[in-house]
């Protein structure tokens, strides 16, 4: 008898421990919840931060606000969120540089991708266009191509940094080309596409919505997609693989992810709260005229999806030789 009492006792101090997490992950949230954007105001990544972070707040009757920490190629916001309380009230909406590039090019990371954060949500895909000036001369890729290597290292390829979505657009472009661009990196989108309006240099590949505005007003020439597939809001331009020239999948993504051990139920809530977002008419609408693509799904496959990346990025990386200085 005494033995059944130790254990039933055992089990009521077991239980009390775990009472607190049980409330937690029950009444959440009851406070306002912190999406940390790795990235300054007015940029993309920023805008869909906000954009579903409004939704957010209505599906949840609660604020969900976005902090701006940029630095370190999205990495220091990362490491903000990884060293948060796990309980859901701090949370990453990170760039796939982040999580899946940086972790190869950087010797010190302040975070570990598949240790530091748990899965919530794949927010949106976004490809990424290669552009060029009108005043160039080529209409579409082959003949890019076929002007680089009239000019061997002479036609300049800009990227927004070492290890950039553009940058690895580039290299994927070389491989399968078999052809080498001289490429010229940038401290981000900003004054790689200013120079690229102003003649420095010849060819970009950037985020779509990065871009859209210069395309739409005639001042770049959209010459191939490096995605999957075609861009809703550019559906003539085809992909750099329905032009010959296969494996230049270099699409951005941004995923919402939360510090390590948040509790699943907690998880569960934020991801049907992204979820229910996505597929409001409004947001959807919103980013598809940008040229984001809304995804959603469940944790579990953001988690294979980033697994997917992070070993095709570290292979790129480890191909090319790429260092961070």
């Amino acid at each position: 008898m005494k033995k059944l009492q130790a254990v039933l006792a055992g089990i009521a101090v077991l239980l009390l421990a775990l009472a607190p997490q049980f409330a937690g992950a029950q009444n959440f949230p009851s406070r306002p919840i912190r999406i940390v954007v790795a990235f300054p105001p007015g940029g993309p990544t920023d805008f869909v931060g906000r954009l579903v972070a409004d939704k957010m707040t209505k599906i949840l009757g609660q604020r969900v606000y976005i902090d701006n920490k940029p630095g370190a190629n999205g990495t220091l916001g990362g490491g903000d969120v990884a060293k948060s309380d796990p309980d859901g009230y701090s949370l990453f909406l990170t760039t796939s540089g982040a999580v899946t590039v940086s972790p190869h090019l950087m010797a010190k990371m302040p975070f570990d991708t598949f240790r530091d954060f748990a899965p919530v949500a794949l927010v949106t895909t976004v490809s990424e266009v290669l552009v060029v000036s009108p005043k160039l001369g080529v209409k579409n890729v082959k003949e890019l191509v076929a002007l680089a290597k009239k000019k061997p290292g002479a036609v300049t390829f800009a990227s927004t940094g070492v290890g950039s979505p553009p940058h690895l657009a580039q290299l994927l472009l070389d491989a399968a080309a078999g052809v080498r661009f001289l490429h010229v990196p940038y401290r981000g989108a900003a004054p790689a596409l200013t120079d690229l309006l102003g003649g420095q240099v010849q060819v970009v590949a950037l985020d779509t919505p990065v871009v859209i505005s210069q395309i739409r007003a005639g001042n770049l020439l959209p010459i191939g997609i490096a995605g999957d597939q075609r861009v809703a809001v550019l559906p003539d331009v085809p992909t750099l693989a329905e032009q010959g020239y296969p494996n230049t999948d270099a699409s951005n993504w941004y995923a919402l992810l939360a510090p390590a051990k948040t509790p699943s139920d907690v998880i569960d809530k934020l991801n049907k709260a992204v979820n229910d977002a996505l597929t409001d008419p409004g947001v959807h609408e919103k980013l598809v005229s940008t040229g984001a693509t809304p995804v959603g799904g469940k944790p579990q496959a953001l988690g294979v999806f980033m697994k997917a990346a992070y070993d095709k990025w570290g292979r790129v990386i480890a191909e090319n030789g790429i260092k961070v200085e």
